[in-house]
């Protein structure tokens, strides 16, 4: 499409199409796009997967893409100006991918460490999120490009996602879960609203009338497109008389049946030419979005700079107890890099999120560049961390050409047919696929597949090699059959769900000798993993890794002794995609076995190792105490590891903060009772106490508050004033480093209220950068949203009279400064 697009007359395009013309609207016509009505000149417009880049239109053998940090990464940055520009670059993006919708941002709130997709939103503050979610709106959608707000509402774990019934009170759904929503909607006015799979109080939200009219359409009056997620609509007339004017992906095995259903009465032409309607006017906008006839790259100098920044600025100081950062790169003549995360590049989780990047940065590169040439490193992995055994990429393996990659070959016949013949072939970076999208006109169904990849081994000894598969697969090594996974199969949550376990298996191997790597597959069609409760994706999926044998213990001791012959020791632990994937939630909070084993090993032989965390959600740090130095980093995106260099050494001061409250324990959490399901249902039993508004009220002391996050500089504030209107303070850099502190503004009620309250509300916040010595004014608005709460007997937002205390806080969390204010008489209020 180009900006000449021409708009569409849609009421007249309305009375000049059929029954079945308008139905055809409604739903996809394939995975990623929309139906078009040539004749009438009604274009279709293209969706790309986000919300942390823009993938394009292919899973299988996708076009490299930018990668921005994760959800709770950007919410660490607590800089709406930065996420704006994010968004910017994102457009930026889908425009070079040929995308006129970008599928994000995910606003759902991390009510837990366990959500496997918890790392994809900002906050488990709702007005963080809020307030983030619509400044990244306004960036993506500046340059004409569709943000499609997700995935509403309480879409809060993966488990049996598409049937688990969500059950809150009024007050809870409307001040944490529909909150961020809320102010989205209001603050960035996305064009698109995406439905979530889950139930709320007894019906499918694609299904909830009340929640779609009701609420979106009405109250709040949001006129863009209601979509529904992918595979996530499950019947015809329900969800178009509850407003989804969209389904995706297409073409659609339920809307077919509206024509139908319109016959017999259960939907009126009406929402029909309602539904169109909304696609329609969609589409005037959409459609003029300027976007590549072809998917492309477009990896510039600008961008990687903006990146940096929106990595660096996520990076959170969690301790830094004896001063030992920042480092001087001049002073570091012999440095050890341990741990499983220090050569995994933590770009992104698992997923729909995930993508093939522009490029990346592992901290032990990242490190290693940022040293003088003399610097000695040295590096010890100790334990591994995956879950999976890592993905072999184009660093380890080759194609049947030599080249980098690996050869994949399909055909509509088994391995076992002699003389088959290919319909198809490509080269692959690393040895998985995803299928999900794929088609070839040749291709009928069960389709086999051929994937082959030379080895080099780096070790003598045992290598595992792990096979999971949707569908079937078998590996052979040199032509020995190593794992067999089609006999049979134990689901495992991979791919969305729908996967095998990882099938493990081993070979002895020489260093320096080559090693034919050959998988013969079959698609999904052919899987003997039932899983009724996950989505009915197409084509097939499956991922191959593989790396040497180390026993914990005789890791654990080569890594220690490297730690105490050191000066300089950094460890690098955590998750990685393994575990953090949409499909399946985390069952505890702690690292991979033996990880945290090996950190107290380290810190043992050297208690000025800095440890440095890598995750998308609050993990357990049972040594924390014991280090001295903490500083976590997220799913960094391209500069992942440059980031964090780039706070060791000081050339960015840290500035994040933490956008989720870190417990001590899981059992400390809200959610700790009341996160999964009993049997198909789940109360959210915490209510409004979400996060730090729990800890508060409990008096727990969690391991890291919400909105920690320390500086290489120190701040001070005075001179607080407050009125009902705004808070303004004094904010000045003490230190001799210019750096920027965020100051959160946090609303309480004092005396009698009709109202269980938090003991205080987020209601504002605002990032401030300073030279050393600068002093600068801070307004922080005091607005509806800080003060109101959920009036279920009313059905609306009460601003309720009496005193109330605006209090400040900066630094490690310490209330520093408040003031009051007083309401005079109830206020009552709906809408935006």
């Amino acid at each position: 499409m180009s900006e000449s697009t021409k708009d569409i007359d849609v009421e007249e395009t309305l009375a000049a199409l059929s029954l079945k013309d308008k139905i055809s609207l409604l739903s996809g016509s394939g995975i990623w796009d929309t139906a078009s009505l040539p004749d009438h000149g009604i274009p279709s417009v293209r969706c790309t997967d986000g919300p942390n880049g823009a993938r394009g239109s292919r899973y299988f053998n996708p076009v490299p893409a930018l990668c921005i940090p994760c959800g709770t990464g950007l919410g660490a940055t607590w800089n709406p100006e930065l996420i704006r520009r994010a968004g910017e670059l994102l457009s930026r993006e889908c425009e070079a991918k040929g995308a006129h919708i970008w599928l994000g941002p995910t606003v759902n709130i991390v009510r837990g460490p366990l959500n496997g997709r918890g790392f994809e939103s900002f906050s488990e503050d709702p007005y963080l999120g809020g307030i983030l979610a619509g400044e990244i709106i306004r960036g993506v959608q500046s340059r004409g490009t569709s943000a499609a707000l997700k995935h509403f509402v309480a879409n809060d774990q993966e488990t049996q996602k598409m049937t688990v019934d969500v059950r809150m009170s009024e007050r809870a759904l409307h001040e944490v879960y529909l909150k961020p929503f809320q102010m989205a909607v209001k603050n960035g006015n996305p064009k698109i609203l995406m439905t979530s799979y889950n139930k709320v109080n007894g019906t499918h939200v694609s299904e909830n009338a009340p929640m779609l009219q009701d609420v979106v359409r009405k109250d709040w009056g949001f006129d863009g497109l209601i979509m529904s997620d992918w595979f996530g609509v499950y019947s015809c007339a329900e969800s178009i008389n509850a407003g989804v004017d969209l389904e995706m992906p297409g073409p659609s095995y339920l809307r077919s049946q509206a024509a139908d259903q319109v016959r017999d009465g259960k939907i009126e032409t009406e929402t029909i030419d309602d539904r169109a309607r909304q696609v329609l006017n969609f589409l005037n906008y959409a459609a003029k979005a300027p976007v590549s006839d072809t998917e492309t790259s477009r990896d510039t100098p600008e961008d990687r700079e903006l990146n940096r920044r929106l990595a660096g600025e996520s990076v959170v100081l969690l301790k830094n107890s004896g001063g030992l950062l920042p480092l001087d790169p001049t002073t570091c003549d012999e440095v050890a890099i341990i741990g499983p995360n220090a050569k995994l590049a933590m770009a992104c989780g698992g997923g729909s999120a995930s993508l093939q990047p522009y490029y990346t940065s592992s901290v032990f590169q990242a490190i290693k560049d940022q040293l003088p040439e003399h610097a000695k490193v040295h590096y010890e992995p100790g334990v591994f961390g995956h879950v999976l055994l890592p993905v072999l990429t184009s660093e380890h393996v080759t194609n049947d050409a030599g080249e980098p990659g690996a050869s994949i070959e399909l055909f509509n016949e088994p391995a076992s047919t002699p003389g088959r013949k290919p319909f198809d072939s490509h080269t692959l970076p690393d040895t998985t696929y995803q299928l999900m999208d794929y088609w070839h006109p040749e291709m009928k169904d069960p389709f086999y597949v051929s994937m082959r990849a030379n080895y080099v081994a780096e070790y003598d000894g045992t290598h595992d090699f792990g096979l999971a598969v949707y569908g079937i697969a078998k590996l052979y090594i040199n032509d020995e059959l190593v794992i067999d996974n089609e006999s049979s199969q134990t689901p495992g949550g991979m791919f969305f769900g729908k996967g095998t376990v990882q099938v493990r298996g081993t070979y002895e191997m020489q260093a320096g000798q080559p090693y034919t790597l050959r998988v013969e597959a079959g698609s999904a069609a052919l899987s003997k993993v039932e899983t009724p409760d996950s989505m009915a994706i197409p084509g097939g999926a499956l991922r191959l890794g593989g790396c040497v044998h180390i026993e914990p213990q005789d890791g654990i001791r080569r890594a220690a002794e490297l730690a105490k012959r050191c000066q300089h020791v950094f460890v690098v632990a955590g998750l990685n995609s393994d575990l953090e994937k949409e499909g399946k939630d985390r069952e505890s909070m702690s690292l991979p076995p033996h990880v945290d084993d090996l950190v107290g090993a380290v810190l043992e032989a050297n208690p000025d190792a800095v440890v440095v965390t890598q995750a998308g959600n609050p993990i357990a740090l049972p040594w924390r105490d014991r280090a001295k130095t903490v500083l976590h980093s997220w799913y960094g995106g391209n500069e992942a590891g440059n980031a964090v260099a780039d706070v060791v050494f000081g050339r960015v001061n840290p500035s994040g903060k933490l956008p989720v409250t870190f417990p001590a324990r899981l059992e400390d959490g809200p959610s700790f009772l009341s996160f999964g399901a009993d049997n198909v249902s789940i109360y959210y039993a915490e209510d409004v106490f979400v996060g730090h508004r729990w800890f508060e009220a409990r008096k727990i002391e969690p391991a890291f508050a919400f909105g920690h996050g320390l500086s290489y500089t120190t701040f001070t504030t005075s001179d607080m004033q407050v009125s009902e209107k705004e808070a303004t303070i004094t904010i000045e850099n003490t230190g001799s480093r210019a750096g920027s502190e965020v100051l959160r503004l946090y609303i309480s009620h004092k005396g009698k209220s009709r109202f269980i309250r938090p003991v205080r509300t987020l209601g504002g916040f605002q990032k401030v950068s300073l030279e050393p010595g600068e002093k600068k004014r801070a307004a922080l608005p005091i607005d509806k949203h800080g003060t109101s709460v959920w009036d279920e007997a009313k059905k609306a937002w009460c601003v309720e009279a009496g005193e109330y205390v605006a209090s400040v806080a900066a630094g490690e969390g310490t209330t520093v400064l408040e003031g009051r204010f007083s309401v005079g008489e109830d206020v009552f209020w709906t809408g935006l």
